[in-house]
């Protein structure tokens, strides 16, 4: 009887098999690998951001507004080129010549909306009304200039939201949100970040925005509740102060009374700023994580978290500075801020991140996309 011995009696092995292919490879890898968390990271220093700061104030001032432009594509090239992620940085593209041209357009039309309203009422609503038509297509035109303008590792960003979707969104949804008396005003933010998040692409990769409506309502009632309470609160505090001092002092003259409550009128103001400096960072907070964690490129999620006391703090100590050094610490105040909301945002990505711009930048190059030409109105987002 013959016998073999069993690793020679063994089926031969086919190429294949034996120098598994790099896609194969690849894909036992992907199917091994966990999801590696990529930390932003900012590196901006107040001092070095000081003397950009105040060359810029110093030649818009003397320009009269002109070097605006030209000043705020230095100030966000030095905010972007001092944030990394997984270890390369971002940069800014913006043309100021682009960035100038909107705002006189900008200032056209806010001048000619004042010079209608002061000759005639009626011609200033009607200019009112033009105003707000033709404001979805240039907050349209500032996401596409924006994004277009800004890069990651070589390889920009794109909006792809069309102007009929920026009419939805900043005039149609917003007269519902007004004609509900402000019901649909959380509603109205959720659609505005889905459309704008959603719109956004880097290289071929859309984004995607999966935030739900529930999540904004509750930041909404939350934050309604909060001042509501604090509302309460300071009307309480202020009404029994005056009625207090009234009935212990009831031969108070009229001017004396009159005094009184404007004292407490300046009081209720000052409780409410009070309660205000410390609801703002909660919202913030708040709403920065919900819609940063909601969103994702591709198979990358992004992570957000940042904390509301860490945010009071330090809106509260930027406050102070800047009121005791007259404005001079400005430029501190936003790098601490920057470094605070950047370094607390991390990309989880599902793939290694190499690979996937190297395919990114592949894929632009093969459709052959091009930067639009586009203006910026600098209106924030």
């Amino acid at each position: 009887m013959d016998t073999c011995i069993p690793h020679a009696c063994a089926r031969p092995q086919t190429p294949a098999e034996r120098n598994p292919t790099k896609t194969d490879r690849d894909l036992i890898d992907m199917d091994n690998q966990a999801p590696q968390t990529h930390s932003f990271t900012f590196t901006g220093q107040g001092g070095e951001y000081f003397r950009i700061w105040i060359v810029n104030v110093a030649l818009t001032i003397v320009t009269l507004g002109i070097y605006s432009a030209w000043a705020k594509v230095r100030r966000l090239q030095y905010f972007y080129r001092n944030t990394s992620l997984a270890g390369s940085g971002f940069d800014y593209h913006g043309d100021p010549l682009a960035i100038l041209k909107g705002r006189l357009i900008g200032v056209g039309l806010f001048v000619a909306y004042n010079v209608a309203a002061r000759t005639d009422p009626l011609i200033g609503l009607g200019a009112l009304i033009l105003l707000l038509a033709v404001l979805p297509w240039l907050l349209q035109r500032s996401l596409c200039f924006k994004l277009a303008n800004s890069s990651y590792r070589g390889l920009r960003f794109r909006f792809a939201g069309t102007t009929g979707g920026a009419y939805g969104v900043f005039l149609a949804w917003p007269i519902l949100g007004y004609m509900t008396l402000g019901l649909l005003f959380p509603f109205v933010h959720q659609r505005i970040k889905a459309w704008q998040h959603g719109n956004s692409r880097y290289g071929t990769t859309p984004f995607s925005f999966t935030a739900g409506v529930g999540g904004f309502y509750a930041i909404y009632g939350k934050l309604i509740l909060m001042l509501a309470v604090a509302i309460g609160l300071a009307i309480a505090a202020a009404s029994g102060l005056g009625l207090f001092a009234l009935l212990d002092n009831p031969y108070l003259s009229r001017e004396q009374r009159a005094g009184l409550i404007g004292m407490l009128a300046l009081g209720f103001l000052a409780a409410y700023l009070l309660a205000m400096l410390f609801v703002g960072p909660w919202f913030a907070a708040r709403m920065q994580n919900l819609v940063w964690n909601g969103t994702a490129l591709g198979p990358h999620g992004l992570r957000s978290d940042v904390r509301a006391r860490d945010l009071l703090a330090i809106y509260l100590t930027n406050f102070l500075a800047i009121l005791l050094t007259v404005g001079l610490f400005k430029p501190f105040a936003d790098i601490r801020l920057a470094r605070y909301r950047l370094e607390h945002m991390a990309l989880a990505a599902q793939t290694d991140l190499d690979e996937f711009v190297a395919g990114q930048a592949s894929a632009v190059a093969a459709t052959g996309e091009e930067t639009a030409e586009v203006f910026d109105v600098d209106i924030s987002f």
